[in-house]
């Protein structure tokens, strides 16, 4: 039960809890690391300090508390493009050529050099080199006022988010894909049966990436509520680099996701809007202190 300073029971709201994501307490604007504990609050989903919900200060003469010490400015790392696809890919890679010498000894070389990966493993190199190259054309928009994450880890999950853009127009979440073929939305019924949006790259249904660019939507929405930037837009994005795009048009948006190519993301990102530099730079660090590198 979540006792006021008082020993009153306090509102039923009101939550003590190990922070799962960093916060800024809205009583006094403390920034609060993960991990912190501090008093949640469902209804407003907001977070307080213990200082500021139960009303007491924090002794000054013993040493200095978590967070006084989260509260201090410190440098954060944007993270390197592809790192976790990369590493899988190496990992996989690695465990057949482990798995071939072992079974084979005296010709484990020969079957090695001879003999192609499985497509399941080359596919993770292939991401890892769209994410390499779309991350390269993130960086040199920073002087026109983008702050960049890459891959940034989804705490207590084995997922990653891919890249994160903070900009004048607010948070864009992108998933960069390096498939064959031409992006398509495709609209099946709307007159007897329920009209249904389907992304398409030629001839496959890659539904799926919508889907699951809706949950790391959630989960950067999320981690701006409980920093106290939950006016901030979220905006997503898939951006399929080396795809088969058309001469003129060819982007559309499905569910609220923008499908594009990198040109057409940077044009994205540089649009006007109405976050202040300032601003930018504390989003960006509310994100990159919440979402780790992968």
């Amino acid at each position: 039960m979540v006792m006021t300073a008082s020993g009153n029971d306090a509102t039923p709201q009101a939550k003590l809890m190990r922070l799962r994501y960093a916060g800024t307490c809205a009583g006094c604007r403390t920034a609060l690391a993960a991990g912190t504990h501090a008093a949640y609050f469902r209804d407003s989903r907001t977070v307080r300090c213990l200082a500021c919900h139960t009303g007491v200060a924090p002794s000054t003469a013993t040493a200095p508390t978590t967070l006084e010490v989260q509260a201090a400015p410190r440098s954060v790392s944007a993270g390197t493009a592809g790192t976790s696809a990369r590493r899988e890919y190496e990992r996989r890679s690695a465990k057949r050529e482990t798995r071939i010498r072992e079974a084979h000894p005296r010709l484990g070389g020969l079957i090695l050099a001879i003999s192609e990966e499985p497509r399941s493993t080359t596919a993770w190199a292939r991401g890892a080199r769209g994410e390499e190259i779309l991350g390269r054309n993130l960086d040199g928009l920073e002087p026109r006022g983008v702050r960049v994450l890459h891959d940034r880890r989804i705490p207590r999950t084995r997922a990653n988010i891919d890249h994160i853009a903070v900009a004048p127009t607010g948070v864009h979440v992108i998933d960069a894909k390096r498939y064959k073929g031409r992006p398509a939305l495709r609209v099946e019924g709307g007159i007897i049966r329920p009209r249904v949006h389907k992304l398409m790259v030629g001839s496959r249904d890659c539904t799926r990436l919508v889907d699951g660019m809706h949950k790391q939507l959630d989960v950067v929405q999320e981690v701006l509520g409980r920093a106290g930037l939950e006016e901030v837009p979220v905006q997503g994005a898939l951006c399929f680099v080396d795809a088969d795009w058309p001469l003129i048009g060819g982007s559309f948006v499905i569910r609220d996701v923008a499908v594009l190519w990198p040109k057409k993301l940077s044009e994205r990102l540089t649009a006007p809007g109405e976050m202040s530099p300032a601003r930018i730079a504390t989003v960006h660090d509310a994100l990159a202190r919440a979402l780790p590198p992968a």
